[in-house]
């Protein structure tokens, strides 16, 4: 069975080495045990410092805040043909759909806090249309755009978190 050790020499020192027919010196052996060694030990210490979190995505799970709650918000546009639509989207962010086909509608959650609002523009031809704003299933507001470039917002208030965390009969 062949084996992977390199053979020694009469006097106990390795044989030379086959390709360059130089035998190496103990310095050599050395230098290369000990960059193994190095590697081995930078290995561990990588290793360490992913269990420990070190090298983690950064976030610290102390760090983080409970979500905020939300409400589902229902934005609708009824009339006919298209117009321009601004509204406050998932989140709290604003989205913009433009010329929209009537009728249109779009349902999302807006944190507690912020104020959900559609604003509705209407084209060059003109026509009818109107929004409609519906809070957690409850008829918020309900307004009209005519004309050519007629415009409406429909918008509404939302409770703040703390609002909406106090038990019922609180001050």
């Amino acid at each position: 069975m062949p084996t992977t050790e390199e053979p020694e020499g009469p006097d106990g020192s390795e044989a030379p080495d086959a390709r360059t027919g130089v035998s190496p010196t103990r310095g050599e052996r050395r230098a290369d045990r000990s960059g193994l060694a190095v590697a081995a030990v930078l290995l561990l210490a990588c290793g360490a410092f992913v269990a420990y979190g070190v090298l983690d995505s950064g976030a610290d799970p102390a760090d983080e805040q409970p979500a905020t709650p939300t409400v589902e918000v229902t934005y609708e546009v009824l009339g006919e043909g298209a117009a321009d639509i601004s509204y406050r989207a998932a989140g709290d962010t604003a989205a913009v759909v433009p010329d929209a086909g009537l009728p249109w509608r779009k349902t999302v959650s807006v944190p507690l806090g912020a104020a959900p609002i559609v604003d509705v523009t209407l084209g060059e031809r003109g026509g009818t249309a109107s929004c409609t704003l519906t809070v957690g299933g409850r008829h918020v507001q309900r307004a009209i755009a005519t004309g050519a470039f007629g415009r409406t917002t429909c918008s509404g208030d939302l409770p703040t978190p703390e609002a909406s965390a106090a038990p019922e009969g609180a001050p």
